[in-house]
């Protein structure tokens, strides 16, 4: 195992993201208030996700929906769902922000798959479980090559291919291809349906 996997990662998320916290400070409290002050509380959206080696942990993000929208829609919000704000949010990938907090306690990493629903790591077979061995990212291959527009098993495969090829200039890269997908807001779809998208176990 390399030195990078086996320390300097995990050290890397430690400095970024608490330094990223308090250059962004300004801009959490911003994207805070414009919630608070356009759709009301809460203004943060917390979900169980499944981690590292499957375990759960409670993801932060801001909220981009009307309260109960996940409830009803069942994880796929229509475009109606979605408040002015959190359009605007979801497209610049600002209601991550929180995110910074998950990977500094360790939950996640600045690079990996993103954190799987629980329901959805039930079905996967032993090969997709293999994604499940790294801690999730904030950002991944499978975000800057697809965003959201693909299904579940297509973004599982990027997964597995970067674990594969897991290094620190693996994990540069990426982090480089995520700036222009941040800011074309590339990939980004609302509105799609469950039959679109997850193929999980079918």
């Amino acid at each position: 195992m390399s030195l990078y996997l086996k320390g300097g990662k995990r050290s890397l998320d430690l400095v970024i993201s608490g330094v990223a916290s308090l250059v962004l400070l300004p801009v959490h409290i911003a994207c805070a208030a414009a919630v608070a002050f356009t759709s009301g509380r809460p203004i943060y959206f917390r979900q169980a996700r499944a981690g590292r080696d499957g375990q759960e942990f409670d993801l932060v993000k801001f909220r981009t929906m009307t309260v109960g929208t996940h409830e009803i829609s069942g994880g796929y919000p229509t475009s109606a769902m979605v408040t002015p704000v959190g359009r605007w949010l979801r497209k610049l990938s600002l209601d991550e922000i929180p995110q910074l907090l998950n990977i500094f306690k360790g939950d996640m990493s600045l690079v990996g798959p993103r954190p799987a629903l629980t329901d959805q790591v039930q079905r996967y077979t032993a090969r997709q479980r293999q994604r499940l061995v790294v801690r999730p990212g904030l950002t991944g291959l499978a975000q800057v090559r697809y965003r959201n527009n693909a299904p579940w098993s297509l973004r599982i495969e990027s997964d597995l291919e970067y674990i594969e090829e897991l290094s620190a200039w693996t994990d540069f890269k990426i982090l480089l291809r995520t700036i222009p997908a941040v800011l074309f807001g590339a990939g980004v779809v609302t509105g799609q349906t469950v039959d679109q998208v997850d193929d999980l176990g079918r």
